[in-house]
């Protein structure tokens, strides 16, 4: 199945809210990070996250994610179908991810020197009730779990194209890979919603298909609502059902990527310009579009986005 295909395969957003994210207001010291941002996510949709380097992407996922508690606003979250809203402010990053809540990182982080197999396993575990005590007497229960786990990942392996890796090192993987794996452990927690933070970043055109179309499978075949930040705009453009665009910690616009690509206030940010000037050139030159004006690579970013 072609990229195109997956898209159009999408089942269609529901009108369900995964989260409500009212006048979120963070600060470090003197420095605003987000900015009185307010918008929502629905369930079943592919959301993308977008704008330059600072623009407070990272702020709004650790945000959402109990790393980060902003001064001011509110965050609800609805992690699986028919979950009532739960408020995200002030809650540890392990509770948030058990009401449904899973993503991964910009950093990739896996464990190096586990197995693919038990990286996954290490995601699938946090669902399961046995403890230390039961593995230590090796208890009926415990054992049916520990197949059950292992069952599991290797399912998740073969899901996301490391079904012929389970036993090599994460450390061993290529690149891409251990994206895709920390994609599966992710998977592993049984999420409603997933946050991928620059999936793409490192890979290669090839590994940017692959990942295009993984997530597209997660979102049409898994029911799985994801939340994106990515700067490949041909990867976001290509899968996103919606994207809100942040610039200094504001959200500046919000549409379909059709919508987006062409507005000239997004097209103003990505270029340093006024949209005024944006949309001149944009009169001049009708082909411009936001694909043309981002980052022809990606540039990894220190610090807080």
């Amino acid at each position: 199945m072609t990229l195109t295909e997956h898209v159009s395969a999408h089942s269609a957003p529901s009108s369900e809210i995964v989260f409500d994210i009212s006048d979120v207001t963070l600060r470090f010291g003197g420095v605003v990070s987000l900015n009185d941002v307010s918008m929502t996510m629905t369930r079943g949709e592919i959301l993308a996250v977008i704008g330059p380097n600072g623009a407070g992407k990272t702020s709004l996922f650790n945000s959402l994610t109990g790393v980060y508690t902003p001064q001011e606003g509110r965050i609800t979250v609805s992690g699986r179908p028919g979950d009532p809203p739960v408020s995200v402010i002030g809650k540890k990053t392990h509770v948030i991810n058990h009401l449904g809540v899973a993503r991964t990182f910009q950093n990739i982080r896996l464990f190096p020197a586990l197995t693919a197999l038990e990286n996954v396993k290490v995601g699938v575990e946090t669902r399961q009730t046995s403890g230390p005590v039961a593995a230590m007497l090796g208890l009926p229960w415990q054992r049916r779990e520990e197949r059950e786990s292992t069952a599991a990942a290797l399912a998740l392996l073969r899901d996301v194209g490391l079904g012929g890796r389970v036993d090599d090192l994460a450390a061993s993987l290529a690149y891409g890979e251990q994206r895709r794996l920390e994609i599966a452990r992710a998977l592993g927690t049984n999420p409603g919603v997933l946050l991928l933070d620059e999936p793409a970043a490192g890979t290669n055109p090839v590994e940017k298909r692959e990942l295009a179309e993984l997530i597209s499978r997660i979102n049409a075949e898994r029911g799985v609502s994801v939340l994106l930040i990515e700067h490949d705009m041909k990867l976001v453009m290509s899968i996103a059902h919606r994207i809100v665009v942040l610039n200094f910690g504001e959200k500046i616009a919000e549409g379909t990527p059709q919508e987006i690509q062409r507005n000239p206030t997004v097209v103003a940010a990505y270029l340093g310009t006024s949209a005024e000037d944006a949309a001149g050139q944009a009169e001049q030159a009708p082909e411009l579009n936001l694909i043309d004006t981002a980052p022809a690579s990606h540039h990894e970013e220190t610090g807080d986005e």
